[in-house]
């Protein structure tokens, strides 16, 4: 990952062992996301090359998500895939992604 276009002079990038601990990420508006390490485990997975390149051949993504369990996410999902189908769109699905979002409140 480069170095973000808003980071300090002197950024050490997302991926550096020291990215948002340098004397250089001081008051960058990066440096919390950056010290997190979550930008590094993103560098290192060469699998997300694989997945970008795959990605890009899909012209449309739908997303369902709900930050609630058990409100019918892959109901609609299969529903959704069902009526495009049906209209003649090539379509398919992926239910096994999980991943947690969090935001400061």
């Amino acid at each position: 990952m480069s170095t973000p276009q808003d980071a300090n002079e002197g950024c050490v990038g997302p991926a550096s062992d020291t990215a948002g601990k340098a004397s250089a990420c001081a008051g960058c508006p990066n440096q919390s996301a950056c010290a997190t390490g979550a930008n590094k485990a993103v560098v290192d997975d060469p699998a997300i090359a694989l997945v970008k390149e795959r990605m890009a051949q899909i012209k449309h993504k739908v997303l369902v998500l709900s930050g609630k369990g058990g409100v019918g996410k892959s109901t609609v999902s299969a529903q959704l895939a069902f009526a495009l189908a049906a209209k003649g769109f090539n379509v398919g699905t992926h239910t096994r992604i999980h991943t947690h979002l969090h935001a400061h409140t």
